[in-house]
């Protein structure tokens, strides 16, 4: 069987392609209505829609080049998905237009006279100031739209030509690519969220971003694949030890994001600096604290000792795990950022919901439209390998 077309995924994606545009509309209209009722609201729930969607790509990115460069099967049922999702990055970096309006409700050293009230402020001027965000902001873009396309022009001439040589030239290109996602991501981190509180620092939150984005996508293309495994040509190519590979990978990344967490808690904590330690104090009391402790136990623990399970990383039930671990993604994401406009208590605005919705929509709408472009199927890189079929 050759695959070259998704026939039989055609309408189910034109179907869902459509339901998620509505949905998306609806929800933008309905955050956009809201606006003029609470400014500060609109920007803050835009921003945390904004930051959760654009790490779904960010993520597949950074999977797409480490499958590359270290090669391997598993990379196979997931590898349409992923390149699906970095060729979203001209619609998610056009949706972050509508925060450029908004920075100086956001941001507290976008504000002069705020700057001016406050030494340390003043110290990092240099780094946290309106020009020099926007040069860095146009960075990221040129890079990450860079990146995307040769990652996706290499991998099409080698699903056209099968040439044994496009693969090693993806192989070189992903290591330093890798090195360049992290610089860039780790930056955009501090900008987008880390700034927010502009007088607290880690040096370990950007990897935290980075694994956040990663977990999120790496559960997206696996819920994907599930779903498409029902269908040719999935359900001939694909095998169990494939989904049993990908559920490693998500056992891995879950334990990553627990560990870089922890670790990142017990250095402030233990250093006990006046500087370092209000981050944890505003999510360490109150319903916040409610709000990381669920982050503990569904966001690692459960998972961590379901995806022990090599049955479960076999079947259907990897897909549940997947769809939990992207609700708890979302709410990790809302951990990061919400307390630092609400420390005192829990505060979800309806605002959070609609942008969420609104963004959201347009983003899978968009990553179905660009996942129905290419065959189904890595053919000729399967091929190259030798993995076009293989035994269980």
């Amino acid at each position: 069987m050759t695959p070259a077309a998704s026939d039989n995924l055609g309408p189910i994606f034109e179907r869902l392609q459509r339901a998620m545009l509505i949905v998306g509309a609806i929800g933008l209209a309905g955050t956009v209505t809201m606006y003029a009722h609470d400014p500060d609201q609109f920007f803050r729930s835009y921003l945390l829609a904004f930051v959760f969607w654009i790490g779904l790509p960010l993520g597949c990115m950074a999977i797409l080049m480490l499958n590359h460069l270290t090669g391997g099967d598993w990379g196979l049922p997931i590898r349409r998905p992923l390149e699906a999702g970095t060729r979203t990055f001209p619609v998610v970096l056009i949706l972050f237009i509508p925060l450029l309006f908004g920075l100086k409700r956001l941001y507290p050293w976008m504000r002069p006279e705020v700057v001016a009230a406050d030494p340390i402020l003043q110290a990092k001027h240099f780094y946290l100031n309106p020009q020099f965000f926007l040069v860095r902001v146009a960075v990221y873009i040129v890079v990450w739209l860079g990146m995307s396309f040769l990652l996706n022009k290499w991998s099409e001439e080698e699903d056209t030509t099968g040439n044994p040589a496009i693969a090693r030239k993806l192989e070189g290109f992903s290591g330093p690519g890798l090195i360049l996602y992290g610089i860039t991501v780790t930056y955009a981190s501090i900008d987008w969220v880390m700034s927010l509180e502009p007088h607290w620092y880690s040096t370990i939150f950007g990897m935290i971003f980075m694994v956040t984005g990663v977990l999120g996508a790496m559960a997206l293309v696996i819920l994907v694949s599930s779903l498409m495994a029902k269908q040719e040509p999935y359900a001939s190519l694909a095998v169990p030890s494939q989904f049993n590979d990908l559920g490693n990978l998500l056992l891995t990344f879950v334990m990553l994001w627990a560990y870089l967490s922890f670790s990142q808690w017990l250095i402030i904590w233990s250093g006990n600096l006046r500087d370092e330690i209000p981050w944890y104090m505003s999510r360490g009391r109150g319903a916040w604290e409610g709000w990381g402790l669920f982050l503990i136990i569904f966001h690692f623990a459960v998972p961590f000792l379901l995806l022990l399970q090599r049955g479960l990383k076999r079947g259907r039930a990897l897909l549940r795990v997947a769809a939990l671990l992207i609700v708890t993604d979302f709410l990790a994401v809302v951990w990061m950022i919400v307390p630092a406009f609400s420390p005192d208590r829990v505060h979800i605005h309806p605002l959070d919901l609609t942008a969420l919705v609104g963004v959201g929509g347009i983003w899978v709408a968009a990553f179905i439209w660009q996942l129905k472009k290419r065959p189904m199927w890595p053919v000729r890189a399967a091929a190259a390998e030798g993995l076009a079929q293989h035994g269980d």
